[in-house]
């Protein structure tokens, strides 16, 4: 199948009547808007335009330029940083050579135009010194594949002629926009150039013929690259069975648990799978380990995956994946001491501690690959930076030999002390974050303020309701104010055995594990004892009680694979504890509920996994079980009308507060937390005050 190019998205219509600045964000969006192009995060795109300056109201030349820790693809006018280009200019006068180059961006500050906040970027000198209004500077797989063939140079040549120039490995900064601005004058009919082992940059005198050429030339590359690879078997061709999907995504379900148990002993990891073609066809391939062990060569993939994946050692033509775990640990504490090794190689007496010596990347034959980072936004880009690699590899391996960066380098920019300062500028982690959540009626009124309190805080939140209409209005609501990567829903009936098995076999895939279990599913049912039929009394007991026992005894078993404790927190009742007329099935089945995690903290306490119960009372607002017939059968209890129901709950408290699902939610908040770090066992009411349900 033909490798379908890079469209052109320019609208002369959108564009119409826009500054150059505005243009700049139009162009940048347009750009990273393809994976192709450049990833989350990479990349850089400048323009140079004559603006007013606020102080003398003359014109001044101003870059304006992507900011520090931007994303092209997203990125807004104030992603934008400007600076004076006669001050950037000035800066060459200051500059004493490659051994000092890290202190000219201390002085990027002092050359900000109009007092814009953004803080310009490492790479701005080169966009700053080559001479010409629009540069782009893109890390497009096509052509790093070119910039990290063994024989790039003359790659460049042979695909691009005159039009592209090369450079030798710089790493990015004020030496390398000297060695750009030098290239420019030398050959002022050339296009761009590629930079071995990072990119590419283009220019020109607008914004549209930039694009332009941004795309053609990148257009040109990937119709190489087809060409050439016709008739070829990719990375040494296949050698390894790739299984089916279904068994892929339960081996990944079993082995992502143990592992994330394995590395998360300073920083709790969320993790991400990915089996899409490119992985899969890598991952079953002759040369794949010797490719892996090359390690990635553009900065910017491997600033996201460390320089190289730990392979796991998994056979998919005899997957046993038991003898895999068991030889896990060893796997990971050679790697660990591999970076450990490699860190004292090639430390400077600047450089920072070293940081968390796990993989990032992990690539298992005949499944796929997973990735873990502090946050799920993380992982899912570090997994899609190593797809990156992974088609530069093909591309560059296809043609020549594929080249990593050498190691001392790669090490000057993973522990580069300005790359440390950036991280230490980061704001601090939410207090769950790296925790993972299932919520069990998750799209209803309280399921859902749980949910939304977890992720405020950073958790991830699988939503499971057997609502299915629910489940996807509150998947999607969570995803526009929290973000796609936090949520995740699944349809679920607590009743059923191999149901719950599956939807927490789906959070361990999704999410990596499990450390917070919410048991909230609930129905409610009021009758007289002589009225109640067996169907009402199975059903109050089959999802309040045996629901609540196969969602807990499953956590417990994912708990315990991932050996790093863990908390759930049942939504019992009010009713678990003081006796309601009318409502003997639903209240028999709180009180088990009560029980049962009273027994379950017994049995945790040694595997650090706690359970403790929230009793709320009178959640009307928001609440499914307060719809219908609940509220007019409690309301007939207490011979009064449907809608004079709150106002009686509310007087009957003893502080004469109406109770709420948010308030709900703060109570489980606490009990998911580390502030209840040394409490199992506990019952916390949330009632306004009941006295027939005080704890003896």
């Amino acid at each position: 199948m033909a490798t379908q190019g890079l469209a052109d998205l320019w609208d002369d219509a959108k564009a119409g009547g826009m500054s150059e600045a505005e243009l700049l964000v139009y162009r940048s969006n347009l750009l990273g808007s393809d994976k192709r192009i450049t990833n989350y995060g990479g990349g850089n795109t400048s323009a140079k335009a004559m603006e007013k300056d606020p102080l003398t109201g003359g014109q001044v030349e101003v870059l304006w330029v992507k900011g520090s820790g931007g994303d092209l693809g997203t990125m807004k006018m104030d992603g934008l940083a400007s600076l004076y280009m006669d001050k950037l200019e000035a800066l060459k006068g200051l500059y004493r050579g490659l051994a000092h180059e890290d202190e000219m961006v201390g002085y990027l500050p002092h050359c900000t135009f109009n007092l814009n906040p953004r803080a310009a970027s490492i790479d701005t000198p080169l966009h700053a010194f080559v001479p010409r209004k629009h540069v782009d500077h893109m890390h497009p797989d096509a052509v790093i594949a070119i910039a990290a063939a063994r024989d790039s140079k003359a790659l460049t040549q042979k695909i691009y002629g005159d039009k592209i120039g090369w450079l030798p490995w710089k790493r990015p900064g004020f030496e390398l926009g000297l060695w750009l601005e030098r290239f420019c004058k030398e050959n002022p009919r050339a296009l761009g150039v590629v930079l071995e082992s990072h990119g590419l940059f283009t220019w020109g005198d607008t914004a549209r013929e930039c694009y332009d050429v941004t795309i053609r030339i990148i257009n040109k590359a990937m119709s190489f690259f087809e060409a050439e690879g016709k008739g070829k078997a990719a990375f040494g061709g296949e050698v390894r069975k790739t299984l089916p999907a279904e068994e892929r995504h339960a081996i990944a379900a079993k082995l992502m648990p143990a592992l994330r148990g394995m590395i998360s002993a300073k920083e709790r990891k969320v993790g991400h799978f990915d089996d899409q073609p490119a992985v899969l066809e890598f991952i079953a391939a002759r040369d794949m380990e010797k490719l892996a062990a090359l390690g990635t060569s553009c900065p910017d993939h491997f600033l996201r995956t460390k320089i190289s994946p730990l392979v796991v050692d998994f056979d998919p033509t005899n997957p046993d994946i038991e003898n895999t775990l068991a030889g896990l640990p060893a796997s990971l504490e050679t790697y660990r001491q591999g970076h450990a090794a490699y860190y004292e190689r090639c430390k400077r007496p600047v450089s920072p501690p070293m940081r968390d010596p796990n993989a990032v990347v992990y690539l298992v034959p005949g499944v796929g690959m997973i990735t873990f980072a502090k946050d799920k936004a993380t992982a899912r880009i570090s997994g899609e930076f190593y797809v990156n690699a992974i088609n530069v590899m093909r591309g560059a391996s296809t043609v020549s030999d594929y080249m990593g960066l050498p190691e001392q380098e790669a090490f000057d920019i993973e522990y580069w002390v300005l790359e440390e300062a950036k991280l230490q500028r980061l704001p601090k982690p939410k207090p769950l974050a790296g925790r993972i959540a299932l919520v069990t009626g998750g799209a209803g009124g309280i399921g859902r303020a749980i949910a939304d309190r977890l992720m405020a805080d950073g958790a991830c939140v699988v939503l499971a309701d057997i609502d299915a209409a629910s489940l996807e209005a509150a998947e999607t609501d969570f995803a526009k104010r929290h973000s796609a990567d936090v949520v995740r829903g699944v349809k679920l009936d607590v009743t059923k055995e191999a149901e719950v098995a599956e939807t927490f076999a789906f959070a361990a895939k999704e999410f990596g594990g499990l450390d917070i279990l919410v048991s909230n599913a609930g129905i409610s049912s009021a009758s007289p004892v002589e009225d109640t039929e067996l169907s009402l009394w199975t059903r109050n007991i089959d999802i309040l009680a045996t629901g609540y026992f196969l969602v807990a005894r499953e956590a417990f078993r994912l708990m315990k694979r991932q050996k790093a404790g863990g908390n759930i927190v049942f939504i019992a009742s009010k009713n678990g504890l003081a006796a309601s007329p009318n409502a003997s099935a639903y209240c028999t089945a709180k009180a088990a509920e009560i029980h049962l995690a009273r027994c379950l903290a017994l049995e945790g306490a040694d595997a650090g996994i706690r359970v403790n119960t929230v009793n709320p009372d009178a959640v009307l607002r928001g609440s499914n079980i307060w719809k219908g017939e609940w509220r007019e059968q409690r309301a007939a209890a207490y011979n009064m009308q449907p809608d004079e129901l709150e106002e009686h709950y509310r007087k009957r408290s003893m502080l004469k507060l109406g109770v709420y699902p948010e308030d709900v939610a703060e109570a489980v908040w606490f009990f998911a937390s580390d502030l209840s770090a040394k409490s199992t066992g506990n019952i916390l009411n949330v009632d306004a005050g009941n006295a027939q349900s005080f704890t003896r």
